[in-house]
């Protein structure tokens, strides 16, 4: 489960997201970015925060965008660096495009081809546990597999889809849900308000 704070954030995502998503040659649409729906995976570990937002900006299509938030950087990622936030709880944080941290692909493996789905949301609240409902949903298209471990990523390739090439296997992420069809193999597919649309898929290399 994910444990979400009452927290102030400044810079906000939103406002990372205004400044950083213009230099993306896959993205198209204003500096005025919108959130749309977005799902959570879970770190086995506990140290990441991992959380996909759908955003729009202005008049513009859906862009999916995984980012990894991180309490220190992670060595040899400047380039996916995405900007710092400053959170009132848990203090500064490193926010990174998701495709380029390691973590990220072995949660996205097992949500396609394990299909364990998306991590539950919630708020401690007076010593209660209360449960924010999800704005979307994620399912994949397979029959849950024993998934090898991923190992190390290889190579990153970023664009519409960006690919991911790690030591077992090849992840790729729309970075505009439903543009294209998946090319095969275990897709995950995401549903938000009246859309129905493929997130992103896997082979085993």
């Amino acid at each position: 489960m994910a444990l979400l704070y009452r927290a102030d954030i400044r810079p906000t995502k939103l406002e990372l997201l205004a400044t950083w998503l213009p230099t993306r040659d896959w993205y198209t649409g204003g500096a005025d970015v919108a959130r749309v729906a977005g799902y959570r995976f879970d770190d086995p570990a506990g140290q990441v925060g991992i959380e996909t937002l759908l955003v729009r900006g202005g008049d513009g299509p859906v862009h999916q965008v995984p980012l990894t938030y991180r309490a220190a950087p992670l060595d040899g990622a400047d380039e996916w660096l995405v900007g710092t936030t400053e959170h009132s709880v848990l203090g500064r944080r490193w926010v990174y495009d998701a495709v380029g941290d390691p973590v990220y692909a072995a949660t996205l493996a097992e949500a396609v081809l394990a299909g364990t789905g998306q991590a539950d949301e919630y708020f401690e609240v007076d010593g209660r546990r209360e449960v924010r409902p999800p704005s979307m949903g994620i399912i994949s298209d397979v029959q849950p597999v024993d998934v090898l471990t991923v190992g190390t990523v290889r190579r990153v390739v970023d664009g519409d889809p960006a690919l991911i090439v790690t030591d077992t296997v090849e992840l790729g992420v729309f970075r505009r849900p439903g543009s294209a069809a998946a090319p095969g193999g275990a897709t995950l597919t995401g549903t938000w308000d009246d859309v129905l649309a493929p997130l992103a898929y896997a082979a085993p290399r």
